[in-house]
């Protein structure tokens, strides 16, 4: 399956790093997409148009706001769009092109290091009925190279964005509070900061080997009374599960909705 990139940003870059592949793409004169090119060979190609009559599918990196510019220039050449725009599901894409198989899904960057997590919205049966299921299974194939691939109801699409999608940024957050805190009680940064990624990633895998249980994990580690007990508590009085509910509410509300 040949595909290509209609913009060159962040997400495009993390998705081509982890294909490991030469890339065909296209940008908006931001100059982004020679870089991949100079990076991952391929070809910057000249228009979208272009791009979209020589792949058999068109993976759509472009902002959300330039859907119906961007449609406009390919709707009647791409014979199937992926895309990975947020807050865009697969009825504005099937309005914006009409005559082609669309797919909605929303990575995260982790993408690049080949352990991403990719969401796609499953549709409703009526739906799924009009879709290519052999297309469906190589789309899912491709983005299962970069990661895991999450089905879920459409309708839940942008709920489970807001965790995996932003969770790279808020994991980082997380982090480097925990490397600024180790820093003022006297621990190097770079030391800090390795101790805190490997401690995330291994209670990540012990989570799931717990079968996501995350009470179990956390009471093998508290003692009644114990420092890891005193650490919980004053994390709850900071607020943490607050804090969270209301990024999940501000990710996933649309903006004029707030």
């Amino acid at each position: 399956m040949k595909v290509g990139l209609i913009g060159s940003g962040n997400m495009a870059r993390a998705l081509a790093r982890g294909w490991g592949e030469p890339v065909l793409c296209t940008d908006s004169g931001s100059g982004r997409a020679q870089q991949l090119v100079d990076e991952l060979g391929g070809e910057r190609v000249a228009s979208n148009r272009e791009l979209a009559q020589c792949v058999d599918v068109v993976i759509l990196c472009h902002k959300p706001y330039h859907l119906e510019e961007v449609a406009a220039q390919i709707a009647d050449v791409a014979p199937a769009v992926v895309s990975v725009l947020g807050g865009t599901g697969t009825q504005a894409l099937q309005r914006a092109y009409p005559r082609s198989q669309v797919f909605a899904l929303m990575p995260n960057t982790c993408v690049e290091v080949r352990q991403g997590v990719t969401v796609y919205a499953q549709r409703e049966p009526a739906a799924a009925a009009a879709l290519d299921a052999a297309l469906e299974r190589e789309v899912i194939a491709l983005f299962e190279r970069v990661g895991r691939v999450v089905s879920v109801p459409e309708r839940l699409l942008d709920i489970a964005s807001a965790i995996s999608g932003v969770g790279p940024a808020y994991q980082a957050l997380l982090a480097e509070a925990q490397v600024d805190a180790a820093v003022r009680r006297g621990l190097g940064a770079e030391l800090a900061a390795q101790l805190v990624t490997a401690t995330m990633a291994g209670s990540a895998a012990l989570i799931a080997a717990r079968g996501y249980d995350t009470l179990a994990v956390r009471r093998e580690v508290t003692s009644p009374g114990g420092s890891t007990a005193r650490g919980l508590a004053a994390l709850e009085r900071a607020g943490i599960r607050t804090a969270f509910q209301d990024a999940i509410d501000a990710v996933a509300t649309p903006v004029g909705k707030r």
